[in-house]
């Protein structure tokens, strides 16, 4: 009896050719070895901590993998949170002979900065331009190159493929100057979030609000950051554990604390005055009972328990008028009344 002993190759699993054929070259690294993790594991659910703790590799670092590998490479689509593979031949890489010049991308030399405007309109999300391109402007234009420079600088990292892809399509398609998205980097980095989704959602975000002006930019990183502390104050008012607000919660604390001036103690009052009422948390609740303070001038702890004593005075008051009368009223209805029995 006979057998073959292939060792290793027992073992084994398989790797598209485009990504030799295609991508070998310009993958980094990282990419690779992200690719190489998930196909290894393909069948079974992973997290992006997963793939951090065996290629010792940052979340930042493992997203940017996939999302080359999504977006730039074309092998591998994204449905929620299940990968699989693309259905269509992903188009030839920019490196290999004969590329396809892009066709929606300015191909002159940039004479000096100018102004960004904002596109006309933007339906979809543009088609991130490919690393030959992003090359290529970065050799015609010396904002494209500065921005790619200081990128690296603030995010303290070499820029991956899909990062200078995302900065180059939000300066090229959604209008955001060299300035303006320095400034973005910044407050990402700032923040600890400095995934290239992130900074991609961000800057859409910006120009949707027409953000293409440092004076802009600067105005609305200043309305974050006051945003931040009032949740700040609400997180301590209500002993709640420390995590980022909702959107609507944003709104509720920005207005409590930044338009109407509310201290904590009073944003407290109005917090056990939900839960006495309520008998649980309800943020919607306590900017009912806010808003009518602010709209009454009632800014002291003082005033709103003259407020509340002068309530329950009142119902008191009511409740005795209602049982008067309707004592008066039985007493009219002769229910009082004796027959002698004539």
């Amino acid at each position: 009896m006979y057998a073959l002993n292939l060792g290793a190759w027992n073992a084994v699993f398989a790797v598209p050719c485009a990504v030799v054929d295609q991508h070998l070259k310009l993958a980094s690294p990282n990419q690779l070895k992200v690719l190489l993790w998930v196909l290894r594991n393909a069948g079974h659910t992973f997290e992006i901590q997963n793939i951090t703790a065996a290629l010792a590799i940052s979340p930042e670092e493992v997203d940017d993998a996939l999302l080359y590998w999504e977006q730039d490479a074309g092998l591998i689509l994204r449905n929620g949170i299940e990968f699989k593979p693309s259905q269509e031949e992903p188009s030839p890489s920019a490196d290999l002979p004969a590329p396809v010049e892009p066709q929606n991308h300015p191909a002159a030399v940039d004479p000096a900065p100018q102004p960004a405007k904002k596109p006309a309109a933007i339906l979809t999300r543009p088609q991130k331009p490919d690393n030959a391109f992003v090359a290529k402007r970065m050799t015609e234009s010396q904002e494209i190159a500065f921005l790619m420079q200081e990128a690296q600088s603030i995010l303290g990292r070499l820029l991956s493929n899909g990062c200078s892809a995302t900065l180059l399509m939000l300066h090229d398609d959604f209008g955001l100057p060299a300035d303006v998205i320095l400034m973005l980097l910044q407050y990402a980095a700032s923040a600890g979030k400095t995934s290239t989704r992130y900074i991609e959602k961000v800057g859409m975000d910006w120009a949707e609000e027409e953000i293409f002006t440092h004076e802009k930019a600067e105005e609305k990183l200043r309305r974050i950051a006051e945003n931040a502390r009032a949740w700040h104050v609400v997180e301590q008012s209500l002993g709640i554990t420390k995590r980022s607000p909702t959107a609507k919660e944003e709104s509720f604390a920005a207005a409590w604390v930044n338009d109407w001036h509310f201290s904590a103690a009073m944003i407290r009052q109005a917090y056990e005055r939900c839960v006495d009422t309520k008998g649980q948390l309800s943020l919607s609740y306590m900017n009912g009972i806010l808003t009518r303070w602010h709209d009454q001038g009632i800014v002291t702890v003082q005033q709103a328990e003259e407020e509340k004593a002068k309530k329950l005075a009142a119902r008191k008051q009511e409740s005795a008028r209602k049982s008067t009368y309707n004592i008066d009223e039985y007493e009219r209805s002769g229910a009082f009344d004796t027959f002698d029995g004539k």
